[in-house]
């Protein structure tokens, strides 16, 4: 039903395939590209429509997982409603490991840490996310220094929940209020508007059980920066 051999199904302009299962596949995003398709007919270009055309036999929902656009690396769809099934239960509960590269704008105290902030969505400033003890849905990042230079903090980041904008608020958000205290460089929403051309965030590293074998796999991508 589904090729053997990813690179055969790759078009030109298709995504890179990291790794193939019997009902999964595992690609590399580049920042810039849409997750799942926007409103209109300019953001129809995204990683599930590459996923669908390299796979055109796949049925049912594709999507298990979201990055944000300005956000690079792994990411796992399904191609069977079966594997989208047993793969979004394990994002449900926790079961899969997620871990990112990112350099932040400034230096960072400490060497390693873990956020714990309440995340509930900006209504007026949507998508922007932010942080409420009231209305938040609980949020945690773990994360560590990997390397310093001149104003800017290397860091690995694994996030315990996965809310949208999670890792973004909790870099940017004070020391002295519960965060790391750095943005994310390249972050428009919560750094600044006028820095780097991309954000500075990628899935470096994922992890889950086979929904189909039920073994452990793991898959690792450089930072592209």
């Amino acid at each position: 039903m589904f090729p053997t051999d990813p690179l055969a199904a790759v078009a030109a302009d298709a995504v890179r395939v990291v790794g193939l299962g019997q009902r999964w596949v595992v690609i590399d995003k580049p920042a810039g590209l849409l997750s799942v398709p926007g409103r209109g007919e300019d953001k129809q270009d995204c990683a599930a429509a590459r996923v669908q055309a390299m796979f055109p036999d796949a049925t049912g929902p594709l999507t298990v997982h979201r990055l944000d656009m300005d956000t690079s690396g792994l990411m796992v769809f399904a191609l069977s409603p079966l594997a989208h099934g047993k793969l979004s239960r394990q994002f449900q509960l926790r079961k899969t490991t997620k871990r990112y590269t990112a350099v932040l704008d400034g230096t960072v105290e400490g060497e390693a840490g873990e956020v714990d902030l309440p995340l509930f969505v900006d209504w007026p400033n949507r998508p922007r996310q932010q942080i409420d003890y009231i209305l938040g849905k609980p949020a945690q990042t773990q994360w560590r220094v990997t390397a310093r230079e001149a104003e800017r903090t290397g860091v690995e980041m694994t996030p315990i929940t996965g809310r949208s904008h999670q890792l973004r608020v909790h870099a940017a958000t004070p020391r002295e209020e519960g965060g790391i205290g750095a943005p994310i460089v390249g972050d428009v929403l919560y750094g600044d508007p006028e820095g780097e051309p991309r954000m500075l965030l990628h899935a470096s590293y994922l992890a889950f059980w086979d929904p189909t074998l039920g073994t452990w796999v793991e898959f690792v991508s450089d930072a592209p920066f």
